[in-house]
């Protein structure tokens, strides 16, 4: 099915730090991590969102905080809003040390929820 972008009702919005300096393979698969994750929490938990974001064409955005802190203060207010959400730690293999916390995965949930959350955050 063919969804024109003005009917998209759900999304799925992962919030990257820009205070990281992630090369662009790096940051990709971190996205990616956070997408399939909160993809599988939402299919367990608010099975409807998931499948009408599914059906939809599984519409996701990335956007910038500052931040540690920020990431925490938006995943507080996902989990109050009852948003699935997930924040993703590094394993530090590779460009960052052990255990650094790069992005959090909001949704998939209706945009009218994720949107007081994440909607004045700059694009990635």
């Amino acid at each position: 099915m063919s969804v024109r972008k003005g009917e998209m009702e759900y999304k799925l919005v992962v919030v990257v730090r820009e205070d990281l300096k992630m090369s662009g393979g790096k940051l990709a698969v971190q996205v990616a991590h956070a997408a399939v994750s909160c993809a599988i929490q939402a299919k367990a938990r608010k099975t409807e969102w998931f499948s009408s974001w599914y059906r939809e064409g599984q519409r996701k955005v990335v956007v910038r905080a500052k931040c540690l802190e920020d990431l925490i203060a938006l995943k507080d207010r996902a989990s109050r809003a009852g948003i699935p959400n997930e924040l993703i730690t590094d394993a530090g293999l590779t460009e960052l040390p052990p255990n650094t916390t790069t992005c959090l995965g909001i949704g998939p949930a209706p945009q009218s929820h994720i949107d007081p959350i994440t909607g004045a955050l700059p694009l990635a």
